[in-house]
C-alpha cells in the first residue's frame, strides 16, 4: 500500500478523501493551516489513523517533513471564494499561487510518482453554448449596463442578437478567467502540470464542479451554494439567490469527488491530463434552494431572488464527464436529488451561523453586485 500526503486535507473534500484512501489500506498524511474562516478555530475532525501536520505550505521545514517518504500528493489546499477573492487579493494570491509555488519547489527536491491537483470549473467562465445555427460557441457577459443585466437580461446573447442555449462543457472549452479565484486555480493546475512534465512527476488536474455533502463549512459564506442555503434555512431565513435563479450549475457529491481523486492517483497513463469531475446534470439554482427547503422540512421558506448579479459569476456551466468516464472509469453514484435527505439531517444537527447577509453586504459595499 502507498503513503499519500493531502495538502489542505483537513477541509471538506480532504476529510472524505482521507476516508476513501484509508478504506483502501493506504497510509495518509495531512498538512493544513486550519484557516479560521473554514475551521472556526476548532481542531480538525480527521479520521483515526491520519498523520496530521498543522501549518502552511510556505513553512518549508514542516513541508519537507510531511513529504518525507510519500508516494504521491493530493494538492487540495486553497483559499475558496469567488466573490471574496475580488477584494482579498493578497490573501488569495498567497494562499493559492504562492503556496503552490512553495509545494512545487519542495517536490523538485523530493519528487513523487504522481501529483493530483484540485482545479475548478471556475476556470471556464461561462460553459459552452450553441447558437441558432447549432454551432458550439464560447460566450461571455459583463455585469452592468452594457449587456442588460441591470434590466433582467441575464443570459449571454449571440452575435446575431439571439439567446444562446447552454450545453455541457468539456475540457476543450477555452479558459475565460472572471475572478482572482479562477485565476489562482488555473495557476495551480498549469504550474503543477508544467513542473510535473519538467521533473518527471505525473501530474493530473481535476476540474471540480459544485461539490456538496455533509461536512461542508456551513458558517463560511464563501463556500458552496448548498451550504449557504442550508445555513440560512437552519435559522429560518430564505436562501439568497442572485440574478433570477435560473442560472444552471452541476452538483457533485463529495464522496464521488473523493473516489475520483483516488482513481486519478491510481489509473496508469494519465499524467498531464485535465479532467472534469461533475455529475453531467444541470440544476437551476432557485430549484435547488426549493429542493433543500423541502428536504429540511421548511417548504414554506421560499428563496429570496435578489435580481442582481455578482461580479465574477457566470450564468451557466455544467460538466461533460466523457473524459472522466474514459480515463478514470468514473461515474457519479450519489446524485443531488437522492442525497438531500442526508444533507438536511446533517445541517439540522449542526450549530452553524448564518453569515449570508454579511457576505452580501461586503460585496455590495465594494460594488461587486450589480
Amino acid at each position: 500500500m502507498a503513503t499519500y500526503l493531502l495538502t489542505g486535507g483537513a477541509g471538506f473534500i480532504g476529510r472524505h478523501l482521507c476516508l476513501e484512501l484509508l478504506s483502501q489500506g493506504h497510509q495518509v498524511r495531512v498538512i493544513d493551516s486550519l484557516v479560521e474562516q473554514v475551521h472556526g478555530g476548532q481542531p480538525p475532525a480527521l479520521p483515526s489513523g491520519v498523520e496530521f501536520y498543522e501549518g502552511g505550505l510556505r513553512e518549508s521545514q514542516l513541508l519537507d517533513i510531511a513529504l518525507d517518504g510519500v508516494d504521491g500528493v493530493f494538492h487540495l489546499a486553497a483559499e475558496v471564494g469567488v466573490g471574496q477573492s475580488m477584494y482579498e487579493i493578497v490573501r488569495y494570491v498567497g494562499g493559492n499561487d504562492l503556496a503552490t509555488a512553495h509545494l512545487l519547489e519542495r517536490l523538485i527536491e523530493r519528487p513523487v510518482k504522481r501529483l493530483v491537483v484540485a482545479s475548478s470549473m471556475s476556470v471556464y467562465g461561462e460553459g459552452w453554448y450553441r447558437d441558432a445555427t447549432g454551432a458550439r460557441v464560447a460566450a461571455r457577459r459583463t455585469i452592468g449596463e452594457s449587456d442588460g443585466t441591470r434590466h433582467g437580461v441575464w443570459d449571454p446573447i449571440g452575435a446575431d442578437g439571439a439567446q444562446l442555449a447552454p450545453v455541457p462543457t468539456d475540457e476543450t472549452k477555452p479558459v475565460d478567467l472572471a475572478s482572482i479565484y479562477a485565476l489562482g486555480k488555473y495557476m495551480q493546475e498549469r504550474s503543477c502540470l508544467m513542473i510535473g512534465k519538467a521533473y518527471g512527476i505525473e501530474a493530473v488536474a481535476l476540474r471540480l464542479f459544485n461539490v456538496f455533502g455533509p461536512g461542508q463549512a456551513l458558517s463560511n459564506p464563501y463556500t458552496g451554494v448548498l451550504a449557504n442555503f442550508g445555513a440560512r434555512l437552519l435559522h429560518g431565513e430564505p436562501p439568497l439567490v442572485f440574478e433570477d435563479g435560473n442560472q444552471r450549475r452541476d452538483f457533485i457529491h463529495v464522496r464521488d469527488v473523493a473516489r475520483a481523486f483516488r482513481l486519478a492517483m491510481e489509473r496508469p497513463g494519465i499524467g498531464g491530463e485535465v479532467i472534469n469531475v461533475g455529475s453531467s446534470r444541470a440544476y437551476a439554482i432557485a430549484d435547488v434552494a426549493t429542493m433543500l427547503a423541502k428536504a429540511m422540512d421548511v417548504p414554506d421558506i421560499a428563496p429570496e431572488v435578489i435580481g442582481k448579479a455578482r461580479v465574477g459569476d457566470v450564468r451557466h456551466c455544467f460538466a461533460d464527464i466523457t473524459k472522466a468516464e474514459r480515463l478514470l472509469g468514473f461515474a457519479p453514484q450519489e446524485l443531488l436529488e437522492d442525497s438531500l435527505a442526508e444533507l438536511a439531517a446533517w445541517i439540522a444537527a449542526s450549530d452553524a451561523e448564518d453569515r449570508g447577509a454579511q457576505m452580501r453586504l461586503q460585496l455590495e459595499n465594494r460594488g461587486l453586485v450589480a
